[in-house]
């Protein structure tokens, strides 16, 4: 009987997510106490008028983070968006894309992803924005049954890729589903304009739906475009994902959204329901408050500065030890290329990570 039960095909042999694997690796070392360099977790906690805001709407909720974001986004989207209609709040931006990908991908649809390494990687110190997309292989990957082009945070593991190269190298292969992510994470990149206008011409001429995952749009060192703002034709086509865990280094508090045109994302609110039905109300209230008040106690410009610091000092060791890597454009990644680490003999690697 036991031999029946089996996880699904999606899930056997997919292994452990990449945090796990991390995390378990650090916590098995003999050397102890360790140094976990593997998640991009805050060790701080969001801005104390943003708790205050949580413990208030615990007492009195008041229905209004889609207005907040509606109002947040707007200037940048360069039209006015209607919290009702073009705003999905989600239980953080993982599960918004997720409702993004069933509300829209069907088995045998093809969806194109941008794979974040570099198989040589950094062989000096550079900069992300030398990290550059492949168009030629980007344009192979289209085929008839490519629905979407999606940016994920995380590698693609086992599905076929674009590559990024760096430095004139050769990326590898292709083809499956795309996803933008702006910064790019883990090399820290952000499209520039020409760049996000050739991926997006191609999905306008070839009508694929853009999953632009922008979760670190508040948090960058040069300029940022949004490839919604190219033209109508495009934001037509474009769902934008965003994050409140990221924005207000509010991890764990599972509050993300999607913004989009009406057409896409009343699809979108359909999957969220038949997924998770509703996220943390106290939480989306205190995002709310945390939208309307960022600009005025310059939370965002305050978060970049301490950031860019952070990194800064952190990337003297790198350069202390003279070993290359890439400095990001945006989000707090950095990519080190470790070939000149020598590993003790002997160590033992957990099962996991030395397989």
């Amino acid at each position: 009987m036991a031999n029946r039960i089996k996880p699904t095909k999606r899930l056997n042999g997919a292994g452990g997510d990449v945090w796990s694997m991390v995390n378990s690796a650090a916590t098995a070392s003999p050397v102890q106490p360790i140094a976990n360099l593997g998640q991009g977790f805050f060790g701080y906690n969001p801005p104390q008028y943003l708790f205050d805001a949580a413990k208030q709407a615990l007492d009195q909720g008041r229905p209004c983070l889609k207005k907040a974001i509606a109002n947040a986004y707007s200037p940048f989207f360069g039209h006015e968006i209607n919290p009702e209609t073009e705003v999905v709040i989600t239980t953080g931006a993982n599960e918004g894309m997720l409702s993004t990908l069933m509300a829209f991908v069907e088995p045998g649809d093809e969806v194109i992803l941008f794979e974040p390494f570099f198989d040589q990687g950094a062989i000096e110190k550079s900069s992300a924005a030398e990290w550059a997309v492949d168009f030629e292989k980007f344009a192979q990957a289209i085929t008839p049954k490519t629905k979407m082009i999606v940016s994920l945070e995380k590698s693609s593991h086992g599905r076929e890729y674009i590559e990024f190269t760096a430095s004139g190298q050769n990326p590898s292969s292709v083809n499956s589903h795309a996803n933008l992510h702006k910064s790019h994470n883990t090399v820290g990149k952000i499209f520039s304009l020409e760049e996000l206008t050739r991926i997006a011409e191609l999905c306008v001429k070839h009508d694929i739906i853009i999953l632009s995952d922008e979760v670190y749009d508040r948090l960058y060192y040069v300029p940022y475009p949004r490839i919604s703002t190219l033209s109508r034709e495009i934001a037509d086509l474009t769902i934008t994902v965003g994050s409140v865990g990221k924005a207000f280094y509010a991890t764990g508090w599972r509050v993300g959204y999607l913004i989009g045109p009406e057409h896409l994302i009343t699809h979108c609110c359909t999957a969220h329901t038949w997924i998770c039905y509703a996220s943390p109300g106290p939480f989306q209230e205190a995002a709310a408050i945390g939208f309307e008040e960022a600009d005025l106690k310059g939370f965002w410009e305050e978060s970049k500065r301490e950031m860019k610091m952070k990194m800064d000092r952190f990337n003297e060791i790198w350069d202390e030890l003279g070993i290359p890597y890439t400095e990001p454009q945006g989000g707090y990644f950095v990519l080190v290329n470790t070939s000149q680490i020598t590993i003790p003999k002997g160590y033992s690697f957990p099962p996991h990570v030395a397989a």
